[in-house]
């Protein structure tokens, strides 16, 4: 099969949800593929442009059911598909932190979601949504500390005395949460019940304030 730019990208992929992101690499792709690594060029300036292709191409994938007319619904079907695709690429999120500038790709997936929430929202208060929604608009909640637990018990239990003396509210918030070792961005609380208690906390709030006069 000829190499192309989308094959690149298609196999880079299937690497990435095989062995994770760190596992893709110029060497280790153009040895999948069966040629040198400077073939790869051909097709794509160095990693960091792959890895924008490979976001690209799973924000593309993105496709939620058809719209029922209903804002709210459409917008969390939209967020639930989005979601949906970090369980079939668990690198991805890590990878779309890591962006900078949208790509017309993602532009795309912005403009649908807009559109949708302009359903029934004000454009300043769609607005306000999408910052709200922050990265759960790409099916996932980004955390700025780590909700795992320590792997080791004698360090867990350490760390579960300090906080009882120090912080017992950080404590109790902590163990009145399920938490489990097959969270989309690592082990720690429920990600899945998280995201779309927040999803839909974020959406019945701004259906109470489109009623307010």
């Amino acid at each position: 099969m000829a190499l192309s730019r989308a094959r690149v990208v298609a196999e880079a992929i299937a690497l990435a949800d095989a062995d994770g992101l760190d596992a893709v690499s110029m060497r280790s792709l153009s040895e999948r593929l069966g040629v040198v690594p400077m073939a790869l060029y051909k097709h794509v300036r160095n990693k960091d442009e792959l890895v924008t292709e490979m976001v690209d191409e799973v924000v593309r994938e993105i496709a939620p059911s058809r719209p029922s007319g209903q804002w709210k619904a459409d917008a969390r079907a939209l967020l639930a598909a989005a979601r949906a695709i970090q369980h079939s690429h668990p690198w991805a999120w890590a990878a779309i932190a890591t962006r900078g500038s949208p790509t017309p790709a993602a532009l795309d997936h912005m403009e649908a979601m807009i559109a949708t929430l302009r359903g029934g929202l004000s454009a300043p208060l769609a607005h306000q949504v999408m910052h709200a929604l922050g990265s759960r608009l790409w099916g996932f909640s980004q955390e700025v500390f780590s909700s795992a637990p320590p792997s080791d018990p004698d360090v867990a239990a350490a760390a579960a005395a300090m906080l009882a003396q120090h912080w017992p509210f950080v404590l109790e918030s902590a163990m009145s949460a399920t938490h489990g070792p097959d969270g989309i961005v690592g082990p720690g609380c429920d990600d899945e019940a998280e995201f779309f208690f927040a999803v839909d906390l974020i959406l019945d709030g701004a259906e109470r304030l489109a009623t307010i006069p």
